[in-house]
């Protein structure tokens, strides 16, 4: 911006000062406007869905990123903003001083052919939850990564929202998952890997906690855990979905309540997917990632459902 150095006229300084400030604010509010505001959380902007399938569809689940390990995909994760993904912490077991093993790989549908629109972007670091243990199947399973620089939104590519301190899930409540995960134990996604989603309702933590009873003292369903699926089997996530969302619909806007952690085998009678509860890091995760948006209850209304597919390990191993 140029300011005349003349000397301004009698009565002339006022208004000199005012042009300057009248200008100094609509510069700002230029910039503002140049600045564009992050897509409401949640919110795919594709309205066509198949029913009653495993592929999802295209642009279906917008915050769904692919974790890969030297170009081959590893894990699941969820974009939170622009930099963020969270994702399960056992995914970087062994390797979290070298990000440069990994990128991540949004907007693709199937890794198979994800497209000119997809993005792949490196990690510059990963950050654990600094009580995880690495052990299998242990409490705050939970990392956030932070990407080398900023992607770009888009149809295919949009953040989801964390459940605000409304929301509660009973059991039955209808949410969903999706990955890239085996289809069955020691069975790989066939080419050209089409994310795939199923729909798991919510599991009482009591019922849980006693299906994947341990003894007195060692209980493997801690208080961050949550569980979901079918006690009949047949239907989970499994190896490969490591990570990924455990998925809830609330007023129209879609909420990560959980992440996939562990389970033993994929699909077993008694044995439901067990996920971290985002609820119970939900602070945690706002102190680290600038910007993360959050939704809940308008007027105390119970979520409705939704969809997606699995993954798992044997033994409470993590599948990542």
């Amino acid at each position: 911006m140029l300011i005349s150095r003349t000397p301004p006229a009698l009565g002339g300084g006022r208004v000199g000062i005012l042009t300057v400030l009248l200008l100094l604010a609509s510069t700002a509010i230029l910039n503002a406007a140049m600045t564009p505001a992050p897509p409401a959380c949640g919110k795919p902007q594709q309205l066509n869905r198949i029913v009653g399938g495993e592929d999802s569809t295209d642009a279906e689940w917008p915050w769904v990123v692919s974790i890969q390990k030297n170009g081959t995909h590893h894990c699941a994760g969820s974009l939170l903003t622009r930099r963020w993904v969270v994702t399960a912490a056992h995914c970087f077991k062994g390797s979290l001083n070298n990000p440069s093993q990994f990128s991540v790989l949004l907007g693709a549908w199937q890794l198979g052919n994800p497209g000119p629109r997809s993005q792949e972007v490196g990690i510059a670091w990963v950050h654990p939850h600094p009580v995880y243990s690495w052990k299998e199947g242990t409490r705050a399973d939970i990392a956030v990564v932070r990407l080398e620089h900023s992607i770009q939104f888009s149809e295919r590519i949009l953040p989801i929202c964390l459940p605000d301190s409304s929301i509660h899930l009973p059991p039955n409540t209808d949410c969903w998952i999706a990955g890239w995960g085996s289809v069955h134990d020691g069975v790989p996604l066939p080419h050209p890997q089409t994310l795939q989603k199923l729909k798991v309702p919510i599991i009482d933590s009591e019922i849980c906690g006693r299906l994947y009873w341990r003894g007195a003292g060692q209980e493997a369903i801690t208080e961050d855990m949550l569980c979901a699926g079918y006690l009949e089997g047949e239907r989970d996530a499994c190896l490969g979905d490591s990570g990924g969302p455990l998925m809830c619909q609330v007023e129209g806007t879609w909420l990560l309540a959980g992440i996939i952690s562990w389970g033993e085998g994929c699909a077993e009678r008694n044995r439901p997917g067990v996920y971290i509860s985002l609820a119970s890091h939900r602070s945690w995760v706002q102190r680290i990632v600038q910007g993360v948006q959050f939704h809940g209850h308008s007027q105390g209304s119970r979520p409705s459902g939704l969809r997606t597919r699995g993954y798992r390990a044997a033994q409470g191993t993590p599948v990542a």
